[in-house]
Parts: structure tokens; C-alpha cells; sequence
């Protein structure tokens, strides 16, 4: 594949991925803006409002493993051209959406065709910059585009909200989709593994049945109490779920991840440090962004604006992520990222009613963004660190299914907290609730450092993409 693509194919074939994934991301939090007013203008609850949020989750975390080993049988070029057409459809049907089910099955449907898209898009990258140093340029730029996606999305969605309607930031969705479609299959041919793998359907329904059945408790749970009867039947089907899903992929000739694919330790710590990771960072976008709105009175255009320096900060944070690399390691680098970010969360932990933004909200934004923008471009390229042209589908997938799903199992967790905490709705996020949640999420962020601390000190020669 690589040897029949030229370097300005290859440099074209990679804006138009990242420009793909960009959008994806940028769905992963460009409803957060928009909650409130979709909370009145079609008259959702405030677990209604998560599912908003979790039902892309879900979908996109839940399939991506399936999806990603269907892009290595079938065609990696194919899968990501049928789920970037599946998700510009869910956004025209999110878009027209009238009534709250049809806004969360549009968003279900967006997270499907998302898990198709992403990984094939990320192992086409792998594969089209085999080269060490190449490959951890190429993997740079896509983790700092899916770091500006997300605080793209919040800007864009205020944007939007404020100035037209809501469901503009689904329908934007549109021409970078028809664009996609347009060139990529000009830019690079098809390429798929050589041997020939069964697809683990089975693995796939009880895995997802089991998120989302854990959500949906969790959810439920905020909303009620834990003694609830569905709050019971949803936790209890979850535990069974995970449980068949654990004696399945024991006794499945091919199973969704095999246990070899896991043995290199490199891989294993950096999808478990992405897990807390991101259970930490789509809660706190999540909750930020509506006690911007509902505590400290911010429009949505206000609001979205407000989070540019959180873009800046990444940015930053990822310039720096190469020189603390070279001059402390990599398992260093990460350590320090992530207790960066546990101080900027505590930081916003303490913003109330009445503070100003430039020394109540700014600083611990540019303290967790910083953070933010240390860690993805290393964890990224960690977690696909040594695969090759049979299984770079699987490694893009687990790294992004893991990515996902700790987003979801996050956003219900600490809603449900801050619920919780406060005897409060997610609509209203109120301090207390607010302040215990992001001081949970500090909390795991440290844990994740020390996640960190199993990582290798390094890689025998010729196996470090990054």
C-alpha cells in the first residue's frame, strides 16, 4: 500500500483523515453548548440530557472493536467510506429531529457510524507512515486535531446556538462528509489484512449491552436512588453481560482483542491510562460547560468563547509533549501531565457563583488544558505502538473504544455524583455538585499517574513509533 502512494497523496490522504476525525470529535462535545436549549425546546430531563451526550458515546466506544476488525477483513478504505456516509445521514436526522427519542437515536447512529470511520482512519495513517519518525508526526498532528475537535465543538456549538439554531451544529456535519467521500478514494487504494479473521459478533452485543446497560443504571441512579427497581435490573444486566462477554472471548477462536495483543505492556498501560483519562476530561466538558450557563449566567455564545483558551492551551501542551519526551522519557512526561491537569481540575473545582472568568475560570482551564496537551500526542502513539499491517485496525480501535467508553462510564458517574451531592438536576449543576465531581475527577487523574508509573522505560530498537 505504501510503496503505490505518492508523499503528496499521502500528506493529502492524511488533512483529509484528520479533517474526518476532527469533525468526529467535535461531536463528541458540540451538544454540550447546546443542552440547555434543548432541554426547552423539546422538553428533556436531566438524565434525558446525558443520553444526549452518552447515546454517541455509547455507539461510537461500543462498536469500535467490531468495526475495527471488519476495517482489517474487509477493507480499511471501505469501512471508513461507509461510516463517514452513515454519520453525515444521523446528522441530517439529527438535525430535523422533533422529539427527544429521535434526537438520541440520531446520536446513537452517529456513534455507529463514528466507530466505522475512526479506526480505519487511524490505521490507515499507521500504514501509510511505516518510518518511526514519520509515523510519530503523523500520529501528532492526529492527536492535536482530536484535542482541538473537542474545544472546537464547544466554540462552534455556542457559535451556532446563539446565532441560528441548535440544529445547525448537526447539519454542518454535512459538506465535510460529501468532501471525505469525494477524495479520499482518489488519494489512497484499498488495504486490508492478509490473513482472513472471523469477526466477533457475539463479543461485540454482550460488550456494548453491557456499557450500556452500566450507563443507564448510573443514570437512573441520578435521577432516583439506588434502590430504584431499574436502577437494580440495569446494574444486575450489566454485571451478567460483562460476565458472558468475559467466558465468550475465552472460548472464541478469534476474540475481539487477543490476550497476545495485549501482552505488550506498552499498549495495555496506555489504553488503561486513556480509560481515566477520559472519564476525567468528558465529565468535566460536560459539566463545565452547563455551570457555565446555569451558575455563572453565560449565553451560549459566551460560553463556547469562553473555551478558547482551552484550545490554546493544548496546543501548547502539545509543543512541549515532544521536548519533555527527549528530556525526561516518555513514562515522565505523562506522570507530570496528568497531575498538571489534577491541579487545573481542582483549580475549577473552587469556580462559583460570582466569579470572574479572567481569576476564576482561566486559570485552572489553562492548568488542565496544558495537561491535556502533554498527554494525548503520547498516548495516542503508545497505545498503536508495534502494530503492523494485520492488526493496526485493532490497535486503532481498542485505543478508541477505550477512549470512548471511559467518556461514557464518566459523564454518567460523575452527573451522578454531582446529583447526588447536591439533590440537584444535571440541568442545574450547582456548586456543590459541581465541586465534588471535579474534585472526583482530579482524583482519577492522579490515579492514572499512577497507571503511568507501569510503563517501560523503553522499547528494544525498531519497535518505537513514537
Amino acid at each position: 500500500m505504501v510503496a503505490s502512494v505518492t508523499p503528496g497523496r499521502r500528506r493529502g490522504a492524511l488533512v483529509v483523515l484528520c479533517f474526518v476525525q476532527f469533525m468526529l470529535v467535535l461531536d463528541d462535545n458540540v451538544v454540550s453548548v447546546a443542552l440547555p436549549s434543548l432541554r426547552d425546546e423539546l422538553g428533556f430531563s436531566g438524565a434525558g440530557l446525558a443520553w444526549v451526550v452518552n447515546a454517541y458515546f455509547l455507539a461510537f466506544g461500543g462498536l469500535l472493536l467490531l468495526a475495527g476488525r471488519a476495517a482489517d477483513l474487509v477493507g480499511r478504505r471501505r469501512v471508513f467510506l461507509l461510516g463517514v456516509a452513515l454519520f453525515g445521514v444521523a446528522s441530517l436526522a439529527c438535525g430535523v429531529a422533533q422529539q427527544p427519542w429521535q434526537l438520541v437515536l440520531g446520536r446513537f447512529v452517529q456513534g455507529a457510524g463514528a466507530a466505522m470511520a475512526s479506526p480505519a482512519a487511524l490505521s490507515l495513517i499507521t500504514l501509510l507512515f511505516p518510518g518511526t519518525a514519520e509515523r510519530t508526526r503523523a500520529l501528532a498532528i492526529w492527536g492535536g486535531i482530536a484535542a482541538l475537535g473537542g474545544t472546537a465543538g464547544l466554540v462552534i456549538s455556542g457559535v451556532l446556538t446563539d446565532l441560528t439554531s441548535w440544529r445547525w451544529i448537526f447539519l454542518i456535519n454535512l459538506p465535510v462528509a460529501a468532501v471525505a467521500l469525494m477524495l479520499l478514494p482518489r488519494l489512497i487504494p484499498e488495504s486490508r489484512a492478509h490473513s482472513r479473521v472471523r469477526l466477533d459478533v457475539p463479543g461485540a452485543v454482550l460488550g456494548t449491552g453491557a456499557v450500556v446497560s452500566l450507563v443507564y443504571g448510573l443514570l437512573r441512579a441520578g435521577e432516583t436512588n439506588w434502590a430504584d427497581l431499574p436502577v437494580i435490573a440495569a446494574l444486575l444486566l450489566a454485571a451478567l453481560s460483562a460476565a458472558a462477554f468475559i467466558v465468550v472471548e475465552s472460548r472464541v477462536a478469534e476474540p475481539l482483542v487477543p490476550k497476545a495483543f495485549l501482552a505488550d505492556r506498552t499498549r495495555s498501560v496506555a489504553n488503561a491510562a486513556m480509560l481515566l483519562f477520559s472519564v476525567a476530561f468528558f465529565a468535566m466538558a460536560f459539566l463545565l460547560m452547563i455551570h457555565l450557563q446555569t451558575v455563572l449566567g453565560y449565553g451560549p455564545l459566551q460560553a463556547g468563547l469562553a473555551y478558547l483558551p482551552y484550545g490554546a492551551g493544548i496546543l501548547v501542551g502539545m509543543r512541549l509533549s515532544t521536548y519533555a519526551i527527549t528530556r525526561i522519557g516518555m513514562r515522565w512526561a505523562l506522570i507530570s501531565s496528568f497531575l498538571i491537569s489534577a491541579a487545573g481540575l481542582l483549580m475549577l473545582s473552587g469556580v462559583a457563583a460570582g466569579d470572574p472568568y479572567a481569576t476564576g475560570v482561566l486559570p485552572g482551564m489553562l492548568v488542565t488544558s496544558l495537561g491535556c496537551g502533554l498527554s494525548l500526542p503520547v498516548l495516542t502513539a503508545a497505545a498503536v505502538t508495534g502494530t503492523n499491517a494485520e492488526n493496526a485496525g485493532l490497535g486503532s480501535a481498542l485505543f478508541s473504544s477505550v477512549q470512548q467508553i471511559g467518556g461514557a462510564i464518566g459523564v454518567a458517574v460523575l452527573v451522578t455524583v454531582a446529583e447526588r451531592h447536591s439533590g440537584a438536576s444535571a440541568g442545574s449543576a450547582d456548586s456543590p455538585g459541581f465541586s465534588f465531581a471535579l474534585t472526583i475527577a482530579a482524583v482519577i487523574l492522579a490515579l492514572g499517574a499512577v497507571v503511568v508509573t507501569a510503563l517501560p522505560t523503553h522499547r528494544s530498537p525498531g519497535t518505537n513509533p513514537y
